[in-house]
């Protein structure tokens, strides 16, 4: 069955023969004028010749070669029948006439062939245009599996995570407890185990707040800040609960830093959590500096310390809920610290990693554009 020229799909029968019925009206319409044209207007005659390619074309484009074939014979028969008696004194045999008939034949079913393969190519393109859309929503699917698998694996781990963290202070409660309900225990061991089950239930309280810290973290609430402000206000509260005497803070910004939008106080969580683990990483003392600078339209912070630096295998999982290598530590510290980042559209990396220090660097845009 004959293809449309726009796409690939059959057309009607009717609609087939309305358009072999008009294009042979305007052949018989051609072959008519071409007919009466006087022996003296041999331009018109030429200009009439020319007017049987349009329906030719136009069959090919429309119903496909086999139209345009029948569109072609059908301008040969009119060319002929209509060619006037001044051609023969002209010079214009019957082999002109072939010939001519020849190139209506060839129009049409040339035309029509590049409309067939115009058609195919389309059907083609939208043949591989839906098996790509169907390998895109399967992508999609499995896409949305694996996120769910891995937001399932996430809560396995997290899971394992939190019971582990809880059974070590529950066992010391629970021995406590049950060394306090002893009649046996003097005065001074009863307030020993009393203060055991004191701190572990202040342990269990940071856990639990640190977890859902992290589970639900609390959207930032922006404001333009200084970055000084900031390093400052991060450095006083450093030095309210560390040693100072054995720990030197150091602050170093780059002169004419623009304000910097953000949550100040998520932020200085973040940066007070950095530097109490960089104070912690020398316990002999040292010195812990602080630096801010502006690369294009990001700001870096910069946390450095002297520490012996953070094992090759540990590396990659410092960020990871629940893992940490400090005795009492609870795994969550940097975590939260480096879902606060992201949540300002910022990153959190180790830029430096020796025996001889660690530098945690934080890079959050100056503005932000959405949350």
């Amino acid at each position: 069955m004959p293809r449309s020229l726009r796409n690939d799909v059959p057309v009607p029968i009717t609609r087939h023969y309305t358009w072999l019925g008009w294009l042979a009206s305007i052949v018989i319409t051609i072959g008519v004028l071409h007919h009466l044209a006087a022996p003296d207007q041999m331009h018109w005659v030429y200009v009439l010749q020319r007017l049987y390619y349009i329906p030719t074309v136009l069959a090919g484009l429309v119903m496909g070669w086999r139209g345009g074939l029948v569109i072609a014979l059908l301008a040969g028969v009119a060319f002929g029948i209509g060619t006037p008696p001044i051609w023969t004194v002209s010079r214009v045999d019957v082999l002109d006439q072939v010939l001519e008939i020849c190139m209506f034949c060839l129009v049409g079913v040339l035309s029509g062939v590049l409309t067939d393969r115009h058609g195919k190519q389309e059907a083609i393109l939208r043949t591989t245009s839906s098996q790509l859309g169907q390998a895109h929503q399967e992508l999609e699917q499995n896409f949305e599996r694996m996120k769910r698998a891995e937001r399932i694996y996430a809560l396995a781990q997290l899971s394992a995570g939190l019971a582990h963290e809880i059974r070590t202070p529950l066992a010391s409660l629970e021995g406590a407890a049950a060394l306090v309900q002893r009649e046996s225990q003097s005065e001074e061991r009863r307030r020993e185990f009393l203060g055991i089950i004191q701190k572990e239930s202040r342990r269990l309280n940071r856990l639990l707040t640190s977890f859902l810290e992290f589970a639900k973290p609390r959207q930032p609430e922006l404001a333009m800040v200084e970055v000084a402000e900031i390093l400052d206000s991060v450095i006083i509260l450093v030095r309210n609960a560390c040693d100072t005497g054995r720990l030197e803070l150091q602050r170093r910004i780059e002169a004419g830093l623009p304000m910097l939008e953000c949550d100040p106080e998520q932020l200085k969580q973040v940066l007070l959590n950095l530097v109490t683990n960089a104070s912690q990483a020398m316990p002999q003392g040292g010195t812990v500096s602080l630096g801010a600078q502006l690369a294009g339209s990001t700001i870096n912070i910069d946390v450095h310390d002297q520490g012996g630096g953070i094992d090759e295998q540990h590396l990659g999982r410092i960020f990871d809920p629940f893992f940490t290598t400090k005795e009492n530590g609870t795994g969550l510290g940097l975590s939260v610290a480096h879902q606060i980042i992201s949540q300002h559209g910022g990153t959190m990396s180790v830029i430096h990693n020796s025996p001889h220090g660690v530098t945690v660097r934080v890079s959050l845009p100056v503005r932000q554009c959405q949350i």
